[in-house]
């Protein structure tokens, strides 16, 4: 029974080391080297400061800006440590609820746009991080835009051409912009 019990805190010894250390550290360096970028987090900077990632979205509530899809994070919103949906079905009244209050938020920050609501920008996410919005997302708040910088409207459609980005491999997914990127575009045009 004592040789039972040595070959059995070896093993858990070994696979702790093998597994809990030395396998993090080989696909680490692994990731680091070949994916340098990515590794560190696809992180954004803007003279100099860090400004946040490409991979978790952020608040915008200033009509200068585009706002990204509602967050279903809490008790704030883009928490990256309380990521995960909100788990309102389709038949849940808290979530037409929520619909219906981001809907009117969109209305009554630009009154004159008739155009129909984009569904990514009064759902949010899996996630609640998403940090893209679709192009008719983008293209839906365009004119509001355009309007609180004083500036043309085709300035602020060109900024969405320049950001958008492409489905993968040319079929999955939507073509998408990111938001970050195109709120720090959009600060650095003149």
């Amino acid at each position: 029974m004592l040789r039972q019990l040595r070959q059995a805190a070896l093993l858990l010894l070994t696979m702790t080391l093998g597994l809990g250390l030395l396998y993090p550290l080989a696909i680490t360096g692994v990731a680091r080297v070949a994916f340098p970028r990515e590794a560190a987090g696809t992180l954004i900077e803007s003279d100099g400061k860090l400004v946040g990632s490409e991979l978790i979205g952020q608040p915008f509530s200033d009509p200068k800006y585009f706002w990204g899809r509602p967050s279903a994070t809490s008790p704030q919103s883009y928490n990256g440590l309380a990521s995960g949906p909100s788990n309102l079905g389709p038949l849940n009244p808290a979530l037409l609820e929520q619909v219906r209050a981001n809907a009117k938020a969109l209305r009554e920050a630009d009154p004159d746009n008739h155009q129909p609501l984009p569904v990514d920008l009064v759902t949010a996410s899996a996630s609640g991080l998403d940090p893209d919005i679709s192009v008719a997302a983008a293209h839906y708040q365009a004119a509001r835009v355009a309007r609180a910088r004083k500036v043309p409207i085709e300035q602020v459609e060109a900024l969405i051409g320049a950001h958008e980005k492409a489905r993968l491999f040319g079929f999955i997914g939507e073509r998408r912009v990111n938001v970050l990127a195109l709120n720090l575009a959009l600060d650095g045009a003149k």
